[in-house]
């Protein structure tokens, strides 16, 4: 959080202990994104990312785990995320990311944009209307 203070000033943070605070705060307050931990106490990762898509369908998300983008990064996409980042990345990447969803876009490293058109086919079935990061691929979530 450290990274993000220091780079957005006049901002406000929160922060939950397990997958139900995070839900039970998105529903009392306003924000303007979601950083989501797949790895938190409580339910999975997804399955709270599935619950704030349904409950905030414009919100967005980014995923931020320690899990490697191959494991999951398609599945949090098919899932809602605006985008996906591990936490090997967060310090170089995550201003950036941050950046570039709350400007309504989405976020996929150069790492994971490299190997896209191998993960692109799980994302094809799902309607294609936003462009992604790298250029390579439109999907939408």
């Amino acid at each position: 959080m450290l990274i993000l203070a220091r780079a957005f000033k006049q901002v406000e943070f929160g922060e939950a202990a397990d997958s139900r605070q995070t839900v039970e705060a998105v529903l009392k307050e306003h924000w303007d994104l979601v950083i989501l931990d797949l790895s938190m106490p409580g339910r999975n990762g997804l399955d709270a990312l599935k619950e704030l898509k349904a409950q905030r369908p414009a919100l967005p998300v980014l995923v931020l785990s320690m899990h490697p983008e191959q494991q999951y990064a398609v599945r949090a996409f098919r899932s809602g995320a605006a985008g996906y980042l591990t936490k090997a990345n967060a310090s170089a990447e995550l201003v950036k990311a941050v950046e570039r969803i709350l400007a309504g876009g989405r976020y996929v490293s150069a790492a994971l944009g490299r190997s896209w058109p191998r993960n692109s086919a799980a994302l094809r079935a799902r309607c294609c209307t936003r462009s992604c990061p790298t250029g390579n691929l439109r999907f939408c979530g």
